[in-house]
């Protein structure tokens, strides 16, 4: 029987835990609160999934060597920020045959790397044993076993087909790809974008104007994501335009939320003191815009919104910045 450790305990990482769990996959958590890993011993997560039991087959632990003790599949489902201190944190605990998969959609503030790249530099571990799973995941939704479909990316067709059958209940269907790139940025930079269609949200306009923002940034993604070497097709798939629609769109997506609420006319301090959350395409947006420059890459939405976001600029200014910019082809 398949073996899993699940490090972190929000949201994704318990709903995750969950579908191996229902997969038949034993599962063992690591959480830093007692509190939370003592809820899910008793079966539930109250604190980032009130109301909605877990499966049997789940334990939780605040000791990661005990967690990570014989596990095929080492799962990371941390903030994306914290990631490196964390690896460091758990020294030497993680198996050295294992599957290493990543949760986390985000791009590491100073150095602009993947979380992929970031694990493999801080954990020491070989690309071929490190998979990123990406796609429209929001977590009530998945927790609560409604039907989702998702990538699981990794250069080694073997190892993403490995945790693919360990992450197959009835209702939830991964597909494959070795296009870790293009899944990898996907679930990056669709936060950004998400806080952008939030705002115009906050500010009353309606759906042609989400619905523009949501094209145009996948063209900022996909242009990224080729300038990286990524598979154009990842961006019109589950990792791509899947993933952009449900972030932008569903109010269970805490990027969309924080966006509504600058919208709205709240400043980030606010919202995150309102919500008591930092959504990830907050803490990223800066850094994919780095890498975008890195790279000679025009992304207007992104850099917009990280003019909202970290130098205070009015969300209702955007809007006049990105309408006035020169006329072009659509394709470029």
């Amino acid at each position: 029987m398949t073996t899993a450790a699940v490090f972190g305990t929000g949201s994704w990482g318990t709903a995750y835990a969950a579908v191996l769990a229902d997969s038949g996959t034993t599962v063992r958590m690591w959480g830093r609160r007692q509190a939370v890993v003592d809820q899910i011993n008793a079966g539930s997560n109250e604190d980032y999934l009130p109301g909605i039991p877990l499966p049997t087959g789940i334990s939780a632990t605040t000791d990661p060597a005990e967690a990570a003790e014989g596990a095929d599949i080492i799962v990371l489902a941390v903030p994306s920020q914290t990631l490196r201190a964390n690896l460091a944190d758990w020294g030497g605990v993680l198996p050295r045959n294992a599957a290493i998969v990543s949760l986390m959609k985000g791009v590491e503030l100073g150095t602009t790397k993947r979380m992929s790249e970031v694990i493999a530099e801080a954990g020491g571990v070989e690309p071929r044993r490190i998979v990123v799973v990406s796609g429209p995941n929001l977590a009530k939704e998945i927790a609560l076993k409604q039907p989702a479909a998702s990538v699981v990316a990794c250069i080694d067709e073997a190892v993403a087909g490995m945790v693919a059958e360990a992450s197959n209940p009835p209702y939830f269907r991964p597909y494959t790809t070795t296009d870790v790139v293009g899944a990898e940025l996907s679930g990056a930079v669709k936060n950004v974008i998400a806080l952008a269609v939030g705002m115009a949200e906050g500010l009353g306009m309606g759906d042609n104007s989400k619905a523009s923002i949501i094209t145009r940034g996948l063209a900022e993604t996909s242009r990224l994501g080729m300038a990286l070497g990524a598979d154009p097709v990842t961006f019109s798939g589950l990792a791509g335009v899947g993933d952009l629609i449900a972030t932008c769109m569903s109010p269970l997506s805490r990027n969309r939320t924080f966006g509504l609420n600058l919208g709205r006319g709240m400043g980030v301090e606010e919202v995150v003191a309102v919500t008591k959350q930092t959504a990830e395409g907050v803490k990223s947006c800066e850094s994919i815009l780095q890498l975008a420059h890195d790279h000679g890459v025009d992304v207007p939405i992104i850099e917009q919104v990280a003019a909202v976001v970290h130098d205070g600029r009015r969300a209702e200014d955007v809007v006049g910045a990105l309408m006035g910019r020169a006329l072009k082809n659509e394709a470029k």
